[in-house]
């Protein structure tokens, strides 16, 4: 399964729900984590905010690849994007174990294929490391196999890319 969070506008919505199996829009209509970790202990892989991100961590959980569209924030996510997967921390558990010789936490859903991260916007070479870099850490700790980050010059160019 294919999933993608993007903070983009009404206007890519066709565009976006063609290229996946589910599409998460990052448009800040829900509440950000409250960091109870309920979603991983109470309630396995549930947020207990009742919005329509209640569910993501069993979406992004389950997702065989992961597109992330962003606008770059000083070379990070997007504040929603950001947000989202805040809310997916229970994609995981409080349990750890060692991956590639480093500590993480136990995956619920096991392991998934690509974590890729496509970034929009003016974008200096030290914000492109650190995207690089970050998508990396977050693919490995998430438990994908590789990650990629694509840096657009113009969003006219992101059908290509999904």
């Amino acid at each position: 399964m294919k999933v993608i969070i993007h903070d983009l506008d009404h206007r890519y919505d066709e565009m976006i729900e063609s290229g996946c199996d589910f599409a998460i829009a990052a448009d800040g209509k829900y509440a950000p984590c409250q960091g109870c970790f309920g979603c991983w202990t109470k309630h396995p892989a549930e947020c207990k905010m009742k919005d329509r991100l209640q569910q993501v961590c069993r979406i992004i959980g389950q997702s065989d690849d992961l597109v992330i569209i962003t606008k770059n924030l000083y070379g990070g996510y997007s504040t929603d994007v950001k947000n989202v997967l805040d809310r997916s921390i229970g994609t995981s558990t409080p349990f750890s174990t060692y991956r590639g010789r480093q500590m993480h936490h136990t995956l619920r859903y096991g392991k998934h294929d690509l974590w890729k991260v496509i970034v929009y916007g003016v974008v200096t070479e030290a914000e492109k490391e650190t995207f690089r870099y970050m998508a990396e850490r977050n693919a490995i700790n998430d438990g994908y196999q590789r990650s990629e980050v694509v840096f657009l010059q113009d969003l006219a160019e992101l059908e290509g890319q999904l």
